[in-house]
């Protein structure tokens, strides 16, 4: 939410605009590192974090932002289309307590940091979070950081918490907030973009300790609820020493987090700054994006020139912000908009975020059927949503983009103007028309021989492409439409799903109050050995604690047994990890006590 509007004038609305649990295919830099460091007990007996494997789907990096969907449905999501899709992260709105209202902005004004918002309470959102993870899908928090709400005069959150001017009881007080009290009104000055108000929001001293403390808390909260990560909200305004040090608190330090830090030329404040504490979207990308596709295509072969380093950029046709304020594409531009995801799923540059939101008719719009309090669940039967996710052509290029990862363009082609071909490897296709004509050519490929799905153009595999001997395929290109094809989808040989079946823990555990038990291991299922990942079991039959996970039939894997009370304190069982195999039949029960 750090955008930069050019009117002062403009409403709060306008100031407001990503993973380190089970990873796959072909993660980021900073979210492989966060992964691999999950933390563990230092003794003889704990485990040793051990190379992450994909998920049973073959999920890669790419985040789903699901903007403004609550819990329940963002779980439904998870479950039916998510996960099969190969999405490997679901990016949902800040869950904190915020100010009362119907407009989408209103869950970027905090209140508390309570989890409790219109869009679901604390026990939803974690089942949402289990429910995903499930799912083969990590959850990424929207994490709002740099301020409170803005207040003239005392008022409610949506669940009961009071605040004010330079109040916010049992959280912050007067001197919790910047000296500056102003709005921001010059963006080439440091100062005022770090230190004053966003219009009218209550800017939060991030260099003291107690600000800090009481940020790392609310961030460690949602860790023990099992979060991948955090994008963080108007990082820009926040000096990139405060969020290294908030995050240097963190019961998992290196967790991924993307930095939002909307760059603009001739400005004091960068996106590489903050690569110290975590990736930074690149806001240029999607800009070009723009221009490009409302251009010639010809030169998107050069879009990731004079940007971040690839492996730190998060990259995206348009979030809640763009979408809304002109800077990028959006859905209204239809079959282009199409394309332009198409590219991003195609191209190796960055780790791409696809977002999904709803129908708007003005820049503050809410969510369909939002109050002040509450939102309905998203469907997608409803035609206000978008849901971009359940598009053929999206879904088809998810599963492209993690079949190709790690590979080289190409065989790039072009014809001067709006139709670019390109290859990756001898792994994948794929030709973007960008012109009001169909086109028909052969195009040259490095693929085997091979009868191949059209994933773009069907996702059934009822579209076929055959690639002869020498590489070459004919076909015809709809007007504003694109071809894609790779080695994972194969006609007539596309594998079945893999078939999950249920394990069931039990462990008997005697725990003191406040503390829960939650099983962790080897694989991403199991948290990766992170504990703040783990899955937790139920104390309905204590004290034996139970839980069921989804995991293929013949899957050897380890794990152990782990107790967390609230504040993130993790007590390991001893002894060495403990070592199970899935039947053939998909079923496993396990039934264990606890090594003390």
């Amino acid at each position: 939410m750090t955008r930069r509007w050019t009117q002062p004038a403009h409403r709060l609305s306008r100031a407001l605009t990503a993973l380190a649990t089970a990873t796959a295919l072909a993660l980021p830099l900073g979210l492989a590192a966060a992964t691999l460091a999950a933390t563990a007990p230092a003794s003889a007996s704990t485990p040793v974090p051990s190379p992450v494997v994909p998920s049973p789907n073959g999920r890669g990096n790419v985040i789903l932002n699901l903007f403004q969907w609550t819990w329940d449905s963002v779980a439904a999501e998870c479950t039916s289309t998510i996960g099969p899709a190969g999405f490997g992260y679901v990016q949902v709105s800040p869950p904190q307590e915020h100010v009362q209202g119907s407009q989408w902005w209103t869950s970027y004004q905090p209140v508390s940091y309570q989890i409790e918002s219109k869009l679901g309470t604390r026990a939803e959102f974690q089942n949402m979070v289990q429910t995903c993870r499930t799912a083969g899908v990590g959850v990424i928090a929207d994490a709002v950081v740099n301020h409170m709400a803005a207040a003239s005069s005392t008022a409610t959150g949506v669940a009961g918490s009071t605040y004010g001017p330079d109040s916010f009881p049992g959280t912050y007080g007067y001197n919790d907030f910047n000296d500056c009290r102003t709005n921001i009104s010059n963006y080439q000055d440091r100062y005022q973009v770090q230190n004053c108000r966003l219009v009218s929001l209550q800017d939060l001293r991030t260099g003291s300790d107690y600000v800090r403390d009481r940020l790392a808390a609310y961030l460690n909260d949602l860790l023990s609820l099992g979060v991948a990560g955090f994008r963080i909200d108007a990082a820009k305004h926040i000096p990139a020493a405060d969020l290294e040090a908030v995050k240097s608190r963190l019961t998992n330090p290196n967790v991924f987090w993307v930095h939002e830090v909307i760059g603009a030329s001739g400005e004091p404040i960068q996106p590489s700054e903050y690569l110290g504490s975590g990736d930074s979207h690149e806001f240029q990308y999607a800009r070009d994006l723009k221009s490009r596709f409302d251009g010639q295509i010809k030169d998107l072969r050069y879009i990731g020139d004079n940007k971040l380093p690839s492996d730190r950029a998060q990259v995206f046709v348009d979030n809640h912000d763009t979408e809304r304020n002109g800077e990028t594409m959006n859905y209204n531009w239809g079959a282009k908009y199409t394309l332009a995801n198409a590219f991003l799923l195609s191209w190796p540059y960055g780790s791409p975020t696809v977002y999904s939101g709803y129908r708007w008719s003005g820049t503050d719009t809410g969510a369909p059927g939002a109050t002040s309090t509450t939102v309905p669940d998203a469907s997608c039967s409803n035609s206000q949503w978008v849901c971009t996710q359940r598009w053929t052509e999206v879904r088809g290029m998810v599963g492209f983009h993690n079949a190709v990862d790690g590979t080289a363009v190409t065989n790039w082609w072009d014809d001067g103007n709006n139709h670019i071909a390109y290859g990756r490897g001898a792994t994948g296709y794929v030709t973007i028309n960008n012109t009001g004509s169909a086109v028909t050519r052969t195009y040259q490929t490095s693929l085997p021989a091979g009868v191949y799905c059209d994933v773009v153009a069907a996702s059934d595999c009822s579209v076929t492409r055959t690639v002869s001997s020498a590489g070459q395929f004919t076909a015809t290109v709809p007007a504003y439409g694109a071809l894609a094809i790779h080695v994972g989808a194969l006609s007539g040989s596309t594998p079945p799903p893999t078939e999950l079946g249920d394990v069931s823990f039990a462990v008997n555990a005697t725990t003191v109050w406040g503390q829960n038990v939650y099983v962790v291991g080897n694989l991403a299922q199991l948290g990766s050995w992170n504990p703040a990942s783990g899955v937790a079991l139920s104390s309905a039959s204590y004290p034996v604690w139970t839980g069921t996970v989804d995991l293929p039939a013949g899957t050897t894997f380890e794990y152990k047994y782990v107790k967390r009370d609230g504040s993130g304190n993790v007590t390991w069982e001893s002894g060495a990890n403990r070592v199970a195999t899935v039947g053939a039949n998909g079923a496993l029960t396990l039934s264990d006590t606890w090594r003390s």
